[in-house]
């Protein structure tokens, strides 16, 4: 058990966090007069309260964070910052450096002990501020066994399998550090985050493992490994994802949630077979990055109206459509966080949820049994919603159910697989919905790619080339940008992405256009004289303000069609 300071009025504080009861506080009290044992050690001893929940509290007191390291993995440059003997004498464990801010994240049992972060601070002679998260005692000393005294780089990880004996039977389920295929995928997983990949492959082939992770929508070769490590390294990711190690022949989803760099990451795993045994994909869901406000979109000002005007009407169905991987699961917990106030009841059926959000109900059609889309959305009408997320429209009964809802009142958002928002009309009619139903009831329809920023460091600035100029037309400007490559963005001339995106507000007269049955081209003469613009035009004025490149733009964009 850790020790934990009494901070002033830690019985005030519990009660008003409703974690204990004025009596159980009473009960407290009278046991510590006759002991002397401080106030949140006596509560635990009672049984009262978790030594997680004490902890919470504190950091909270203190202005401060807490986090729990069973399902932590600790930077290893942060680790190479610290000796281990003044780690050790001081209980400190570093979980996360961040070079750009100069910021050593720790994890320590007492915030109050300004002593032991001072030594640190020296030790780092001043260059790093120290923020300290609130950690178990008990779990700190674990962990300070688990990331000193061990190689937890990869290459370094890499080394010692191939050049010593490593007993690949005896691999500990349960997560010993001291088996070096532990810590590899540990490390994998942490360098793909600090990557800012999105997802990572584990793809076997015949006479060996490839690695890759896609950054900024773009798979790159990481690792290349031999065919025998990989039943290993397989078995430790459906371990620690929760998928069956003993089946093999079918696919699998799982989840698995851990600490790195300081905060919490989730990631979705699927495990599939193939001819070369089972391919196996994480996708990383780090909260912090995904959530992001509209306003940090990176969206033009015309376009960031048209989605603040449409997000403010009190019902219909606003659409988000695209392609797997163009962010429209960004875009749509965007809106609903600026969406998001106490007096609003926001409910939501994801598939699976995949960042959890304060105050909004949300539900995962995982968890409800024989319960799809459609059903879903009939047994949220009788929750007294005011706006209702259904992730995805697949069928008719579901995109009914979505339009029905939007009909009595309710603004629902869903996402839609088409090319363009022109396209949301026949898919629908498609699914057998009557254009009578459709109009008056959408509000709006947003179609958006995700395409690579260029690095401001190195971008390079040209005359458009012969094949460059047809894509402008009649309108071709004097200099756009291609990528370089400097060691801010790794050699790679992009960093970071930001979407495209057309928005369609609709109207009266749109609505009877789609009441006439108009054909997309009828449509869009009619939506361009009322400020709409297509993603090739928004994206080739993209490239005029030098924000991305025109190869980048075509990789994503058919510009043929404008």
């Amino acid at each position: 058990m850790a020790h934990f300071p009494e901070p002033p009025k830690l019985g005030e504080w519990l009660i008003a966090q409703g974690i204990i009861s004025h009596d159980q506080l009473k009960i407290a009290l009278t046991e510590q007069s006759a002991n002397g044992m401080p106030l949140g050690r006596q509560l635990i001893t009672l049984g009262f309260i978790s030594e997680a929940m004490l902890r919470d509290v504190l950091a909270h007191n203190a202005g401060e964070t807490s986090i729990e390291l069973s399902q932590t993995i600790a930077d290893p440059e942060a680790i190479a910052l610290l000796p281990e003997h003044l780690a050790r004498r001081h209980h400190i464990l570093p979980l996360a450096v961040d070079n750009d801010a100069l910021i050593l994240t720790v994890a320590v049992p007492d915030l109050f002990n300004l002593v032991a972060q001072d030594q640190v601070r020296a030790h780092l002679e001043g260059r790093y501020e120290i923020r300290p998260l609130l950690a178990a005692e008990a779990q700190i000393l674990e962990q300070l066994d688990n990331f000193y005294g061990f190689d937890l780089s990869v290459d370094g990880i890499l080394s010692e399998i191939e050049t010593g004996e490593v007993d690949w039977s005896s691999l500990q389920l349960g997560g010993e550090y001291t088996h070096p295929v532990v810590r590899l995928v540990n490390a994998l997983l942490a360098d793909a985050v600090k990557n800012g990949a999105s997802d990572i492959h584990f793809e076997p082939e015949a006479a060996f493992l490839r690695v890759r992770y896609r950054i900024d929508g773009v798979l790159e070769p990481m690792r290349s490994l031999h065919r025998k490590y990989w039943p290993a390294i397989a078995v430790r990711l459906k371990v620690i994802s929760g998928l069956n190690i003993a089946e093999s022949r079918a696919p699998q989803d799982g989840r698995l949630s851990l600490t790195l760099y300081g905060r919490g990451i989730d990631f979705r795993v699927s495990s599939m077979p193939t001819l070369h045994g089972e391919n196996i994909v994480l996708r990383i869901l780090d909260r912090e990055k995904s959530i992001i406000a509209l306003e940090g979109m990176g969206l033009p000002a015309p376009t960031l109206a048209r989605l603040l005007k449409a997000v403010s009407r009190p019902e219909g169905l606003l659409i988000v459509s695209g392609p797997t991987g163009s962010g429209k699961t960004t875009t749509l917990y965007s809106l609903l966080s600026h969406l998001n106030r106490e007096e609003v009841n926001i409910m939501t059926l994801e598939d699976p949820v995949e960042y959890p959000l304060p105050i909004i109900r949300q539900t995962s059609i995982t968890e409800l049994s024989k319960v799809d889309f459609a059903g879903g959305v009939r047994a949220i009408m009788r929750q007294d919603p005011d706006i209702i997320l259904v992730g995805e429209v697949r069928d008719r009964e579901a995109a009914e159910m979505a339009l029905r809802a939007a009909m009595t009142g309710h603004l629902v958002l869903t996402t839609l697989h088409t090319h363009s928002v022109l396209g949301v009309f026949p898919r629908l009619i498609d699914m057998g919905i009557r254009p009578a139903i459709l109009a008056g009831n959408i509000v709006a329809i947003i179609a958006q790619r995700l395409v690579r920023r260029l690095c401001p460091q190195c971008k390079e600035g040209h005359a458009p080339e012969e094949n460059e100029r047809e894509a402008f037309g009649d309108s071709v400007p004097e200099r756009i940008y291609r990528p370089g490559g400097c060691s801010h963005c790794d050699n790679k001339g992009y960093k970071g992405r930001f979407p495209l995106m057309e928005t369609l507000l609709m109207d009266e007269t749109l609505d009877e256009a789609v009441l006439q049955g108009a054909t997309p081209r009828e449509l869009a003469a009619l939506a361009s004289t009322r400020g709409w613009c297509s993603l090739a035009d928004d994206a080739l004025a993209r490239v005029r303000s030098g924000d991305t490149s025109l190869a980048e733009v075509r990789r994503v964009v058919d510009l043929t069609r404008r």
